[in-house]
């Protein structure tokens, strides 16, 4: 038996290395199948989200931009997010609360937002349209060194008929809303081009890609062109970037806040 002893600690070396190598692949193929949402950490082999802004492929997009301590903000209107009850620190679950202006990052405005007499009557985001935030629409390009003027808004040759459009100016470019100090040279609608907007198509969604639609001269008199009828609904602070202009199916739901005048709202883009 002595002379086969070399030959069985060879087989069982074999089986050995067979056997770690068939279990070792096995659990990196359990790993990855239950990770699609998530990738592993090199130093602590924990499991972290994936982050992502297209799914499918290339099909959805989502142009909400993430609520962050970085987030571009109002002076004075900052994001506040804590954890109100922690696990570590004996809580059965984590509990967190959240302070937040309502006109932040990227959110809708409705009619009591520049109105008073709208806003006692009760006309808040949950009295807004469900069908006008969701439908077919347009993402455009507004001419790069331009505000939204009449003379813009007859340039683009938007077509009769069409009822939802997102405006990409120079403010995406300029990556505006990354930068949490907020930047008055934003480009946005003046009020003459609010007007031709009004009279002369059929969009009742406005989407644009700062936190304000309105040019900082004339805030005030542009969003009272836009929302005086509340027949138009605007959503401010569209993530835009690496999105192709076109025609796509747009889907915003904004948070149900009763007696609100605006509300954070999350949008994408399916093709």
């Amino acid at each position: 038996m002595a002379k086969y002893c070399p030959f069985m600690l060879v087989l069982m070396t074999v089986f050995f290395f067979f056997f770690f190598f068939f279990f070792t692949v096995l659990s990196v193929a359990e790993n990855t199948a239950t990770c699609s949402d998530c990738w592993l950490s090199d130093s602590d082999k924990l499991a972290r989200p994936i982050l992502r802004e297209v799914y499918d492929n290339g099909r959805i997009y989502d142009i909400s931009h993430r609520y962050s301590k970085e987030m571009a903000y109002f002076e004075g209107m900052g994001y506040h997010l804590w954890l109100q009850a922690s696990m570590k620190n004996g809580s059965i679950g984590n509990l967190s609360e959240l302070k937040l202006n309502m006109h932040a990052g990227t959110h809708v405005d409705a009619p009591g937002h520049v109105f008073d007499d709208y806003f006692d009557a009760g006309f808040d985001v949950d009295s807004l349209d469900l069908d006008v935030l969701n439908g077919p629409g347009l993402l455009v390009d507004v001419p790069r060194d331009k505000n939204i003027t009449a003379e813009v808004m007859k340039s683009l040759n938007i077509p009769k008929g069409v009822r939802r459009v997102l405006f990409r100016t120079l403010n995406t470019d300029r990556r505006l809303m990354f930068k949490t100090e907020f930047d008055s040279s934003f480009a946005g609608f003046m009020e003459d081009g609010a007007r031709w907007l009004v009279e002369n198509t059929d969009i009742k969604l406005v989407g644009t890609d700062y936190m304000s639609v309105a040019a900082v001269d004339e805030q005030l008199e542009t969003h009272h062109v836009f929302l005086k009828d509340r027949d138009i609904i605007l959503v401010e602070g569209l993530k835009l970037d690496d999105v192709p202009e076109g025609i796509y199916s747009i889907h915003c739901l904004p948070l149900r806040l009763f007696g609100s005048e605006g509300s954070p709202i999350r949008c994408i883009l399916i093709k």
